[in-house]
């Protein structure tokens, strides 16, 4: 898998996560999620907020926080779908994929970063939405593993990527024979056995 353009499989992560979306019924949107704190809903809101605001992101448009943070999503389930075609669409229209995105919260990155950002968040979110509402999270080994690959390059000791209030929780210790999508999930703060 090419890191400098994850585009493709970001694409792929996006429609396994469609897929688990759409099996969220309504008595479920109040179940806790991996996201501590976080309804189903409250998680799908971010998720649609976020996917709109990478696309703005991508067509270069200035970060708008009530947009990333799906301010005005009233239907989380019902506009993810549409929230991915949304992002696909302006992903792909970056060609060749090179200059930056204005991302909320961490301003011009560059846009193979940006791509990346959005990869792992969605990978990641796909399992926390499945596993909240006892679906397949469909796992692609060969995404996990290029997740693993991305996050050997960052500082391990960063306020700013670990711990509550950031991207990602404390890493949870899991064998270095477990599997490798729990690996990558213990190493983005997840219990491969959430909720235990």
């Amino acid at each position: 898998m090419d890191l400098r353009d994850l585009r493709e499989p970001d694409r792929r992560v996006l429609a396994v996560t469609t897929g688990i979306v759409e099996q969220v019924r309504d008595d479920q949107l109040d179940l806790p999620t991996p996201c501590d704190g976080w309804t189903v809903a409250d998680l799908l809101r971010h998720m649609v907020g976020n996917n709109n605001g990478f696309a703005a992101a991508a067509l270069g448009e200035p970060p708008a926080a009530e947009v990333w943070d799906g301010v005005h999503v009233t239907d989380p389930v019902g506009e993810f779908a549409a929230s991915a075609a949304r992002v696909d669409d302006a992903f792909a229209a970056v060609e060749p994929l090179a200059g930056t995105f204005a991302v909320l919260g961490y301003g011009d990155v560059p846009a193979g970063q940006a791509v990346g950002m959005h990869f792992i968040d969605y990978l990641t979110h796909g399992w926390d939405v499945a596993v909240s509402i006892g679906a397949d999270p469909r796992l692609d080994e060969e995404a996990c593993a290029a997740v693993l690959r991305i996050g050997s390059g960052w500082p391990l000791d960063s306020p700013k990527i670990w711990g509550p209030g950031t991207a990602f929780g404390y890493r949870v210790e899991v064998p270095d024979d477990a599997p490798v999508a729990d690996r990558m999930l213990g190493f983005l703060g997840r219990s491969p056995r959430w909720p235990k």
